[in-house]
């Protein structure tokens, strides 16, 4: 092996990886993973061709230097190895403009390779630069035709790489043109990132498995598993036939639902809608229809992707029990590291290297997720993002509280949707009892009239009635007036809940309520400065009081709406969106047991709405919408929880934030994300700058899009945060254990376990932590985990690291 050029050295035991060996293995598993939507000559070249940068001397000299002789390891970044399978794309084939999908071809799998240790590149940046053609282009890369001549000497001949170009110029134009009236820039955008997707997992997991030595492992497919937990969710379902109210109208009804879910799993993939009113089964009724449709159609995986962290832990807690399967469930809540992926790593085993490894890429058959992951996966920075996105092609993706989409991502959400069902042959379902209007904005989703999976579903959503809402937005409500209300609901019933809309008042209402309430109530709160499993037990606690009868007081801001599984007998909704109100409703009596119920819609004249936006134009529309039916009670369908209500509010909503919707970027001048990522050439006003200003004429590419800079800019919620690990319950072994080493295998099992031990925390209070002594940096700071004294048991994160609860509410 003395003349191999090496790819990567197992750290174990010395052995070497050579480069052809990596390039070729990478290429297979591209390959597989491509050939899923009829790209796997595209992603088989990117998987061929991503280090050929490392056919030099050079770079085996570096690998060498770096791990013999650690102690004095060579200067980072030296040595560049992703740019060279680029270059050679770009003067092989761009320059022909008689072949302009070779061209296309060279751009975005040379994009690709040349990213593959970081971000995709702007083709053109709002600056006017091509980052993109400075590397393929210009920068100077030594040795760089004696590593082309290698790569043709050692992976394929030129003649089978030629004609391997053209098969792939040729798959390129089928899909884009098949899917052109997405638009091409639309489509050349998707088609990047998945490309992308597909080169760094393939990468990552080749690069693993020679690590851990288990090479074989590329070859295993696994079993499907769908129709055993098919037989096994109806095992369950027949179970409940048994039950002594099996015969219950409401139980009867649930059933027709069910049934009518796995009858609709015959129609072939598409964008369907279940609006299964709260109480009706839905997370039974939407898996039976997955997992049909799954069998039915070959899907890969099946994905349930809710609002907020707080009920992924209750819905897959529930789906692993029906299913009988621990292993093959992944909750995926946050990125506990936030690990930089760097060139000059690549091929030296590092801890941070280890973690980058670790198996985080979805390859399982049920996944639940949030919204914040989903999205990112598609427009967020960092290639760990990234990896994930290929495994949402032939996959069942269900979306729990879909009206929770932030506003400003609407129309990103709409473009991603429409690309995995129409071009990834995934079939979505939006499940939600409050369905938006997602196709009545400009980029619209493309969902059919015929898309609705229940019958019926007034006459349905009034069978299920458990509630009336009362309106006392008349009267001025404070934490004093409020507090009194909250006594006199008490002498009528059991148990309240609270729900407000900032974590200001919450907390000002708890620490009222905690002075005055008598021993024989139980006070609750729950916050998302809490970890998750600090919220399953605080919940697990509320629901044993709630089924032993006793009195309960619960106070929270909106993060218990979506589907967390309680029912109180009361509910006051301090007023905000319509979707809030219907959301804190399917709170209140939600199994009938009660007749009829009331939820209390008030206004709270402490909150402060001006840094939320979106709940302040909602109340706004509500506001309005109350007083329409003050004055014809027939309004709105006659109840604002009506479907008839719900698309008006919605259609108002997303009126009053049409500007927003597809992401205007406050820095950029009048710009915004969907115009960086899909704005066709003709209509891009930095392509034309560019022909006025560089003095070089027209851009050089048929793309001009800036994918970096949007990803730069890209965040579903206003701050960014950072995901921090907590000493509760398990935490403190877990924490632990990532201070020491571990093996690659042994990585991703702690980083998976970890998810249900970790926070999110804003850049001040991270600030602020650090300043107090509260965190401490694990794994040469790609993890941060609180020290005891800043994790309060009772309230959660501390930021004044002390016994005293803080700031302990947030949504």
């Amino acid at each position: 092996m003395d003349g191999a050029f090496i790819a990567h050295i197992r750290a174990s035991d010395g052995v070497i990886q050579t480069v052809e060996e990596h390039l070729l293995d990478v290429k297979k598993l591209a390959e597989r993973a491509g050939e899923k939507v009829g790209l796997a000559h595209v992603s088989g070249l990117a998987g061929m061709l991503h280090d050929m940068g490392k056919f030099t001397n050079r770079f085996k000299k570096y690998i060498l230097q770096a791990v013999n002789d650690p102690e004095n390891p060579p200067k980072r970044g030296e040595v560049d190895h992703s740019t060279a399978g680029g270059r050679l794309l770009h003067r092989r084939y761009h320059e022909d403009r008689t072949k302009p999908f070779h061209a296309l071809l060279a751009e975005i799998v040379g994009n690709a390779i040349i990213s593959h240790h970081g971000n995709l590149h702007d083709f053109l940046s709002p600056e006017l630069e091509s980052p993109f053609l400075r590397r393929v282009k210009e920068k100077e890369l030594l040795e760089y035709k004696e590593a082309e001549q290698r790569f043709f000497q050692f992976v394929i001949n030129e003649q089978e790489f030629d004609e391997y170009v053209d098969q792939a110029a040729s798959e390129l134009q089928e899909f884009i043109m098949k899917y052109k009236h997405e638009g091409f820039e639309t489509m050349a955008m998707f088609t990047s990132k998945f490309i992308f997707s597909v080169l760094v997992d393939a990468d990552r997991t080749n690069t693993r498995l020679f690590e851990e030595n288990k090479l074989h492992e590329q070859e295993e497919e696994t079993e499907p598993l769908f129709p055993l937990y098919y037989e096994r969710l109806m095992e369950k379902m027949i179970s409940f036939e048994k039950h002594k109210d099996a015969g219950s109208p409401i139980n009867q009804l649930r059933r027709e639902m069910a049934e009518q879910c796995e009858v609709f799993a015959e129609k072939p993939s598409g964008i369907y809608t279940l609006s299964i009113p709260t109480g009706g089964g839905k997370t039974l009724a939407s898996l039976r229809y997955a997992l049909k449709h799954a069998i039915k159609y070959n899907k890969k995986r099946i994905v349930y992707v809710v609002p907020f962290t707080t009920i992924i832990e209750q819905n897959a807690e529930t789906v692993r029990a029906i299913l009988q399967d621990d292993e093959s469930i992944l909750e995926h809540h946050s990125n506990v590291t936030e690990t930089e992926d760097k060139e000059e790593q690549d091929g030296i085993m590092s801890r941070q290297e280890k973690l980058k490894l670790a198996r985080d890429n979805w390859d399982v058959p049920i996944i639940f997720t949030t919204m914040v992951q989903f999205l990112n996966t598609f427009y967020a920075k960092g290639n760990r993002n990234t990896r994930r996105l290929h495994q949402l092609s032939e996959a069942v993706i269900i979306f729990d509280e879909v009206q929770k989409v932030p506003i400003r991502c609407v129309s990103l959400f709409n473009k991603a949707l429409n690309f995995l069902t129409e071009a990834a042959h995934s079939s979505v379902v939006l499940c939600t009892a409050t369905q938006p209007a997602l196709d009545f904005v400009e980029h619209q989703l493309n969902i059919k009239s015929e898309s609705e999976m229940i019958r019926g579903i007034d006459e349905v959503a009034e069978a299920f009635k458990r509630v009336e809402l009362s309106d006392m937005t008349a009267a001025a409500f404070n934490t004093d007036t409020l507090a009194s209300f909250i006594y006199e609901r008490m002498d009528e019933v059991d148990s309240v809940l609270v729900i407000l809309n900032t974590k200001t008042v919450v907390k000002r209402l708890f620490e009222h309520l905690k002075e005055e309430l008598g021993e024989d109530v139980h006070l609750f709160h729950l916050s998302t400065s809490m970890c998750a499993a600090h919220r399953a037990d605080i919940l697990e606690k509320i629901r044993k009081c709630l089924e032993q009868n006793k009195r309960v007081i619960c106070l929270s801001t909106q993060l218990i709406e979506a589907g967390v599984d309680v029912s109180f007998q009361c509910v006051i909704r301090s007023v905000a969106g319509l979707d809030s109100i219907a959301q804190a409703a399917g709170r209140c009596n939600r199994h009938g047991e009660y007749g009829i119920k009331t939820v209390y819609i008030i206004d709270h004249e402490e909150e402060n709405l001006d840094k939320l936006k979106e709940i302040k134009i909602g109340k706004k529309i509500v506001l309005r919408m109350l007083k329409d039916m003050q004055v014809d009670s027939s309004e709105h369908g006659g109840s604002l929880l009506s479907r008839e209500a719900m698309e008006r509010y919605f259609k108002r909503f997303y009126k009053k934030f049409e500007l927003d919707l597809d992401y205007p970027v406050s820095k950029i001048q009048n710009d915004h994300l969907v115009g960086l990522l899909t704005r066709p050439a003709d209509e891009n006003d930095y392509k034309s700058a560019y022909t006025r200003q560089s003095g070089k004429g027209q851009l050089p590419l048929f793309l001009a899009n800036s994918y970096a800079t949007a990803a730069d800019y890209f965040q579903v919620i206003d701050q960014r945060t950072d995901t921090v690990l907590v000493p509760y319950g398990e935490g403190q072994k877990l924490i632990a254990e990532l201070s020491g080493d571990q093996s690659i295998e042994d990585y991703g099992r702690l980083m998976r376990k970890a998810q249900q031990f970790s926070v999110n925390i804003y850049a001040y209070e991270k600030q602020q932590l650090i300043q107090e002594d509260g965190l401490v940096s694990l794994m040469n700071g790609t993890i941060w985990a609180l020290r005891e004294g800043a994790y309060d048991k009772k309230y959660g994160l501390n930021i004044n690291n002390s016994s005293s609860p803080g700031d302990f509410l947030s949504m």
